[in-house]
């Protein structure tokens, strides 16, 4: 399921970048379709849906979808972003400036020796775990106030077909190559349709890559995906 996630997230940037590269975008712009085609809503909107149509089953599946995207989110997704306005290198250790990558890194070291967070430090970090959604939904937010919609709509229309298209389409022909079936299959497809990721705004505000147009987008792509989710959910027979 990874394996599965990873591909289809990979292909999904390939292609924004060819077409990206073909209209002749600006740097910074080309990185922030790139992002916003990429990595899709799998958290928030995502895992919530797959629950509600298919059930726990899928929803583990989900899960795994969630954790390949954010895999890639803080580490692709960031080097991808950082490229809006460094060179390679300086691309490179920028990913030693997000958290996520120690969070991961101790996460690993406790799960492996079977160690546990002292119960205050525990509770503590759970609040602010349960926290994390709402607060990237407040940022996103104020963000609309620096929303541009003027010169940007071609590269909005691409976003929005890629990401609530083609993506769904590539999945289909990844779940073949990589035998998804059932709960598996329903929760892979779904995942892949789901509108760009609240968290792409953060990313493009730290890295200054058009966090108004990155913006705009999560808010457009949210806004029409029952459109394309509605008939990808009657397909997988929800």
């Amino acid at each position: 399921m990874l394996g599965f996630a990873m591909s289809v997230i990979s292909v999904t940037g390939l292609l924004a970048w060819l077409v990206g590269r073909f209209l002749r975008l600006e740097r910074r712009l080309l990185a922030a379709v790139m992002i916003t085609s990429m990595f899709m809503n799998a958290g928030n909107y995502g895992m919530p849906l797959v629950n509600f149509a298919f059930g726990e089953q899928a929803l583990v599946y989900a899960g795994l979808m969630f954790v390949g995207m954010n895999i890639l989110m803080n580490s692709v997704g960031v080097v991808v972003a950082s490229l809006g306005t460094s060179n390679l290198k300086r691309s490179l250790l920028n990913l030693f400036k997000i958290p996520a990558i120690y969070a991961v890194s101790l996460a690993i070291l406790f799960l492996s020796l079977g160690w546990e967070l002292p119960k205050p430090i525990g509770r503590t970090v759970e609040i602010m775990g349960n926290a994390a959604i709402p607060c990237m939904l407040v940022f996103m937010g104020l963000q609309f106030h620096n929303i541009e919609w003027k010169g940007q709509k071609v590269p909005m229309l691409l976003v929005s077909s890629i990401r609530l298209v083609a993506a769904p389409l590539l999945a289909l022909a990844f779940s073949l190559l990589f035998q998804l079936q059932g709960p598996a299959l329903q929760a892979g497809i779904v995942e892949a349709g789901m509108p760009s990721a609240v968290l792409t705004t953060v990313v493009a505000t730290e890295f200054d890559i058009e966090p108004s147009f990155v913006t705009a987008v999560v808010f457009l792509t949210t806004l029409l995906s029952p459109i394309t989710l509605t008939p990808l959910l009657y397909y997988l027979g929800a």
